[in-house]
């Protein structure tokens, strides 16, 4: 009984079953049509989303060797708060806004904001597709803080470069990156961001039948001419250097000059010679002047004696000019015929003694002698020359030197004379032995 009834049960659900697979191309037809659409779509999202939280949670679960957090013992940890975008272009800047609220007396990246290539932070970014653009290029990090209250909020923008191995829609994981907070007692803390994924996809992803660009336009391009740059500063600096030359030259060419030193004073002999001279060629004696020739070779010997000894000649007497003149050490050579030519001037000048034309004569000679005797030689020993008796120029004279040189000692002393008598005749004319004919007057 049993196994009868359960016959038919049996066809009943095999009926059962055929019905619905005959069902099942409406079922199809109404999918088609868009009727289960909406299920399948929120069974996709469901799945993307149960497929998220899973690789959430692996990225949560996994050791990264990127960063290593620390806070020390009875630090706060400062909170941080992340940006990062879901999807970005292959070769375009990712920026990752990051947030960071700590005490006042804290700082956000110290040392500057900057990873050491061959740091295990950036060998872990490389692997995961990840670089560093050039701060030149536009992309560089930025940081900014700002006081809020008690507190203190530090803004820091990061970039990086997405570069996946292959073309195509990747999904990329930025690893945890390290950040590091001073502390106002000096210790370091250490924060760590979060993974996170990123969709990358191609720039032309979104173009249909894209097809490469041509290349664009040439740039005219900038480089430094450093060799132009060195000759324009050369020839800036030479010409500052010339025009600073020319001045300083310049101004030495039109300093004051010191004036010029007047011209040393003639010698009295050559004075002495040039009057005598002066008389001879007058010819007073050939004219009957024979007072006027005995008063001027007079006025000659004086200035010469008075110049030559230092004292004055014309103002001065006779007994003052013998006076001053055998005071003189070493002694004048010739002093008594100097006495004996002085008297006798006086005798004509004051006595009205008329002499003849050839006392005249010999007085110039005596004169011209006199001189010859006491004046000063620049070569010792050398003999002097009769220029007035030569007829030649004073000028040709030798001139005496600036220093103290002996008088010449006549080889034979005049025979002495009494000081009351008078002689008409002249005295020896004393040689020179090969010493200098005079001494200066000390």
């Amino acid at each position: 009984m049993i196994q009868a009834l359960s016959t038919p049960r049996r066809l009943t659900s095999l009926a059962a079953a055929l019905a619905c697979l005959a069902l099942a191309p409406h079922a199809s037809a109404q999918h088609d049509a868009g009727l289960d659409a909406p299920a399948e779509v929120t069974d996709a999202a469901a799945e993307d989303d149960a497929a998220g939280l899973d690789d959430a949670e692996a990225d949560a679960g996994r050791v990264w060797t990127s960063c290593s957090e620390h806070v020390p013992t009875g630090a706060v940890r400062p909170a941080m708060t992340e940006s990062v975008p879901d999807r970005a272009l292959s070769g375009h800047a990712i920026p990752v806004k990051l947030t960071i609220e700590h005490g006042r007396g804290e700082t956000v990246f110290p040392q500057g904001l900057h990873i050491q290539a061959d740091s295990e932070t950036a060998r872990v970014i490389a692997e995961q597709g990840f670089f560093t653009p050039s701060p030149d290029g536009g992309s560089g990090p930025a940081i900014a803080t700002r006081t809020v209250g008690e507190r203190s909020v530090t803004e820091v923008t990061l970039h990086y470069v997405a570069l996946p191995p292959k073309p195509g829609r990747h999904e990329l994981v930025l690893p945890p990156l390290p950040i590091a907070v001073a502390r106002a007692s000096g210790e370091l803390v250490t924060l760590c961001t979060q993974p996170h994924r990123i969709v990358i996809d191609d720039p032309i992803a979104s173009a249909p039948d894209a097809m490469p660009r041509p290349n664009p336009p040439p740039r005219p391009q900038r480089e430094l001419w450093t060799l132009a740059r060195d000759v324009t500063y050369g020839l800036l600096i030479g010409a500052a250097a010339a025009a600073l030359i020319t001045w300083l030259v310049l101004r030495w060419m039109r300093r004051p000059r010191p004036p010029a030193p007047p011209p040393p004073p003639r010698p009295p002999w050559e004075i002495a010679f040039e009057e005598l001279a002066s008389i001879r060629r007058a010819g007073l004696v050939a004219k009957g002047q024979l007072t006027e020739h005995v008063d001027l070779v007079s006025d000659a010997v004086r200035r010469y004696l008075g110049g030559r000894y230092g004292f004055d000649g014309i103002e001065s007497t006779t007994a003052e000019t013998l006076r001053v003149l055998k005071a003189e050490r070493p002694p004048v050579p010739g002093f008594e015929e100097i006495r004996v030519m002085l008297s006798e001037c006086d005798l004509v000048k004051f006595a009205r003694l008329t002499p003849t034309a050839t006392d005249c004569e010999l007085l110039l000679s005596r004169a011209e002698q006199l001189v010859r005797d006491t004046m000063l030689s620049r070569a010792p020993g050398r003999p002097e020359r009769d220029h007035a008796a030569a007829g030649e120029p004073v000028g040709t004279e030798p001139k005496p030197e600036p220093r103290e040189s002996k008088a010449v000692e006549p080889t034979q002393s005049p025979a002495p004379e009494d000081p009351g008598s008078k002689s008409d005749a002249p005295a020896p004319t004393p040689e020179p032995d090969g010493s200098n004919p005079g001494e200066e007057r000390k």
